[in-house]
């Protein structure tokens, strides 16, 4: 066995690596689903400068979907604990924080720098996907 096929099979069995990936994966469906009520609300609904009001529509929708695929797909095995009504609130809760830190970068693309309603959304999502892995993993799947 040659060294890179070493380091892919290694890879290959890395647990947090697994889990990051399928959170990705996951994260950039649920990115889309964001984007499927985002911008139609950010062009039909709310002003461009208003955009962050979008957020929330977009966010609603995206972590119902997520919460399901994370809990049966993402995290599948990593958790000792049963799934319940706790569960449930944490990842609300994480999720929450993971809204604010998106309206946050959304208002000050928006608003502050002047920037059209869909160019903070990259920089939105990558931030509030690492933030919300990490705390995931530490508080609700864990």
């Amino acid at each position: 066995m040659t060294a890179i096929q070493r380091q892919i099979d290694s890879l290959r069995h890395n647990a947090l690596l697994g889990q990051l990936v399928r959170f990705g994966l996951v994260g950039g469906f649920s990115t889309l689903i964001y984007l499927a009520v985002y911008t139609p609300l950010t062009v039909f609904v709310f002003e461009p400068r208003h955009a962050v009001y979008a957020v929330p529509f977009a966010f609603l929708v995206a972590v119902t979907i997520g919460f399901f695929l994370h809990r049966s797909w993402s995290f599948k095995g990593h958790s000792t604990a049963t799934p319940g009504r706790l569960q449930h609130v944490k990842f609300v809760a994480v999720q929450a924080s993971g809204m604010a830190l998106n309206a946050l970068v959304t208002w000050f693309g928006t608003a502050k720098l002047g920037y059209g309603p869909l160019v903070p959304v990259i920089p939105a999502v990558l931030l509030a996907t690492v933030f919300t892995f990490f705390l995931n993993r530490r508080l609700v799947f864990a």
